[in-house]
């Protein structure tokens, strides 16, 4: 998930109100107990193997999955907040059990979510019904990451040793796709996507020969080349990026981007100014020292202000410090002062306003609304990563093929 180039638009006053009292859906199923750890999370950098899902039924591609919506999906109100409008997460009906690591939110009607056994899921009416897109043959594959133009076009991120890292493109729908890139490097191991805009992208590999390898595109994804890596910082001892949610590398603008870290003795962001030619390479305080701990997601709201969040992905390791901010295009990290409490592998700038966020991990939500620097807990509920678009709507994805949307409503609509 990337802006590809977006300037987030300021939204009325109201929902600038509404933002500010934000509290979250309640979990979405009855009964339903927040996963402790993501079961097919990024395995440990420099494996030999890394595992893929188990290979579960597939709806045919093409084909629709409308279910009945969830009935129990309830939105609370803000604390101490009942005379405006509150805003939740509402789950939309998937009809799939994959996971949804990769999403693309283009705007209040559009969305693009990919998964977990070669899934590709597209909705062109806000949610009310996703439509199977996955491209043919692909049930084997692991998308990590998509990057949406629009309701027609999208570029899909297969992740995985040599062959298994793949770039497809669908340029009607996901009627059908086209493979663009397939990695015959057996060192190679993509992660990660990002557009600056509809022609323009970069994908992300861990470390080759000791660097970094970046593919870019200047085509929207028709074709790809690997970027010489002269100007690359060398990679410390471990590192790699996390495919977590898409959000291993991310742009701001037409010429930023920052990719993460992970899996070493500190965890650092890199940041380039010429679409990934050069890079400068900064630690954060996020935690690190094991292959399981650093940087999973970052969140630029322009090329000076970010978010980084992450911690240990493992729910039995606590994640102390797990966010930080920046005021200057990444060239210094600090520790937010009230950081969510557990792993965050996902984050995004909220559209109504300039401090708003929300980080998104296998244990729960969290809000800021002083651009990073203290967090509170509003959700319980499970989600890998989180889009926000500039007409103000937001979509969040996940295990069991959850996907929901933000909403809001007045206090007499409420459940």
């Amino acid at each position: 998930m990337t802006s590809m180039g977006k300037t987030r638009r300021t939204m009325s006053a109201g929902l600038v109100g509404a933002a500010l009292a934000l509290t979250l859906a309640v979990p979405a199923r009855a009964g339903e107990t927040p996963t402790a750890a993501p079961t097919d999370t990024r395995p440990v950098p420099g494996a030999d193997v890394r595992p893929v899902p188990a290979a579960d039924a597939q709806a045919a591609p093409g084909a629709d999955t409308r279910p009945a919506p969830a009935a129990d999906v309830r939105t609370v109100p803000a604390v101490g907040r009942h005379h405006g409008p509150a805003l939740g997460w509402r789950l939309t009906p998937t009809g799939s059990d994959a996971r949804f690591r990769g999403l693309a939110a283009v705007d209040r009607r559009t969305a693009w979510a990919a998964g977990s056994k070669g899934t590709v899921l597209r909705t062109t009416d806000g949610g009310r019904s996703w439509r199977n897109v996955s491209p043919p043959g692909a049930q084997g594959l692991e998308f990590r990451d998509v990057e949406a133009f629009d309701a027609r076009r999208a570029v899909v991120l297969a992740i995985g040793e040599g062959e298994a890292s793949r770039v497809l493109r669908t340029e009607d729908g996901g009627a059908t796709w086209t493979e663009s890139f397939r990695n015959t490097d057996p060192r190679a191991f993509y992660d990660c996507m990002t557009f600056f805009d509809h022609r323009n992208g970069l994908a992300l590999s861990d470390p080759v020969d000791g660097k970094y390898r970046i593919l870019s595109t200047r085509d929207g994804g028709r074709s790809w080349r690997v970027l010489p890596n002269r100007g690359m910082p060398d990679a410390l001892p471990g590192e790699a990026g996390f495919a977590a949610s898409g959000q291993c590398l991310v742009s701001a603008g037409p010429r930023d981007v920052w990719l993460a870290t992970g899996g070493a003795a500190t965890a650092r962001v890199l940041h380039s100014a010429d679409r990934g030619l050069t890079w400068t390479a900064t630690a954060s305080p996020v935690p690190a020292g094991d292959p399981a701990r650093g940087v999973f997601g970052l969140a630029f709201r322009d090329r000076t202000h970010g978010i980084a969040v992450g911690g240990d992905y493992r729910g039995d390791q606590p994640s102390p410090e797990a966010a930080a901010v920046t005021a200057d295009g990444g060239r210094t990290w600090r520790p937010s002062a009230a950081p969510p409490p557990a792993y965050r592998s996902g984050v995004a700038w909220l559209p109504y306003g300039r401090t708003s966020a929300l980080a998104v991990g296998p244990t729960g939500t969290d809000l800021t609304t002083d651009g990073g620097r203290t967090w509170r807990t509003v959700d319980t509920g499970s989600y890998d990563t989180v889009d926000c678009t500039p007409d103000g709507a937001c979509w969040a994805s996940g295990e069991q093929g959850r996907v929901a949307r933000l909403t809001h409503h007045r206090p007499a609509d409420r459940p």
